[in-house]
Order: C-alpha cells, then structure tokens, then sequence
C-alpha cells in the first residue's frame, strides 16, 4: 500500500472502491468514495478494517473536477445498492447535478469504468446475468409458512421476485435490519399483508445473507436453503465436489 500512494497519478482527483469483507455479516462489502487528492483521502480510511483491496480511477488528463467525481459517486452507490451482491458501507451518496454535457460525458467515462471492473474483480455494479433455472437447481428457504425461492449464481445467491419473507425483523440483528429496511426504500421488497415479498430478482453476495434477508435476522444459508428434495444446500454442493 505505502508504494501504491506515493504514484503521482493518485495526488488527483478521482473515485475509489474498497472492496473486502464485512466483518458482520462475513459477506463481500464495498465502500465508494471520491477525492481531490485520492491518496491523502486513502489514508484517512486505514482505521477501516473491512477492506482489503482499492481500486481507484482518476482521469489522465486531469479534468476531473469535484463535481464531477461527485457524479460519479452517487451513482455507483446507486448501482451497487440496486446490485445487493455486497454490503454496501456508505451510510448515504453525495452525488451532483450536472450539466447535460458534462453528465453525457461523465456516464462516458463511467461505462468505460464498469467494463474493466469485473476484470478487476469487482462484479458487484455490473448488471445481472441472465438468471433462467432449471426446477431441479431451484432451492427454498421456508419459514413461518413462507416461501422463498432462490439459486447459486456466479456471484452469490439471487432470490427471485414473488419470493416471500418475514414482516417483524428480529431485534438483535441491526445489521440486517439496516439492510431489509434499505431494500424496503428502494422498492426491492414490498408489504403484502402480514409478510414482505420480493418486487424483482435480487442478488446476494451469499447464501447467508439472502437467507437472513427473508428471515428477518442472521441465518446459516446452508442450512436453510434446500431443494424440492429437502435436501440442504451444504450437502448439495458437498455432493457436487
């Protein structure tokens, strides 16, 4: 880390991620910032201990201004929450308003950043492959009368839209419950009645997570979801190796 901050290249302005693992939850996390100067600005985030990696995009040409890079903040937060695959550390985005220009030429900019990111190892912005299932790779997660239904993807896990989970969040998980009532704001889960059901295809950064998610609190995906057979996912995939 100490040699990557001293290239010059980090002194400007631009937009980073730090990717590592929540320490909560123990799913993939990621964190987006922006600076002026990105390498003072990566210092003040060592006292963070979710992370393990950064990658940071500046501008070549040096013509990135705050406003810019503000842009381009607000709206990969906006695109990782929508993704789901990772705990996304913000507490809120920045973001700004642009000129029509300016914003054509920075969405430019930024779908050049999402095509080298999955290279990089971060697939957590990218849009969602395509999700078709055979019945046999389908698994259920069961509780109170409520079913979800949901598979292994490349990435994670993604439930389903149509998919039920528990209204009441359990007290002791606030994490969870941050994450349930974000999904709620975003319209990703929806009231019917006395239980919540999932507006569209959501994908997680786990089995785990998925599962706490439709269970109001932290949950064993391994565990809990199972195929039509009953059988559970930890003894599916120690079947498969």
């Amino acid at each position: 880390m100490s040699e990557l901050l001293k290239r010059e290249e980090l002194s400007s302005p631009g937009f980073y991620l730090l990717t590592g693992v929540d320490p909560e939850s123990g799913d993939r996390a990621i964190y987006i910032g922006e600076a002026e100067n990105v390498a003072t600005r990566l210092r003040s985030h060592s006292s963070k201990d979710f992370w393990n990696a950064v990658t940071v995009f500046v501008s070549k040409d040096e013509n990135l201004t705050k406003a810019h890079i503000r842009y381009l903040e607000g709206v990969l937060i906006e695109k990782a929450i929508a993704n789901s695959s990772a705990v996304v550390m913000n507490s809120m985005s920045s973001g700004a308003r642009l000129p029509e220009s300016d914003a054509a030429e920075m969405d430019v900019f930024l779908e050049k950043s999402l095509q080298l990111l999955p290279v990089l190892g971060i697939s957590d912005l990218n849009e969602k492959v395509d999700k078709s299932s055979e019945p046999k790779d389908l698994l259920y997660c069961r509780i109170k009368g409520l079913t979800a239904t949901g598979k292994r993807t490349a990435n994670g896990f993604v439930v389903f839209a149509g998919s039920q989970a528990v209204l009441e969040h359990r007290p002791s998980a606030k994490r969870m419950r941050d994450k349930r009532e974000q999904m709620i704001d975003k319209g990703f889960l929806r009231q019917e009645g006395s239980h919540l059901v999932f507006t569209k295809d959501v994908e997680f950064g786990s089995p785990s997570t998925a599962g706490s998610v439709v269970r109001g609190g932290n949950s064993n995906g391994l565990t809990t979801w199972k195929n039509a057979n009953g059988m559970p996912l930890r003894e599916i995939e120690d079947n498969e190796t």
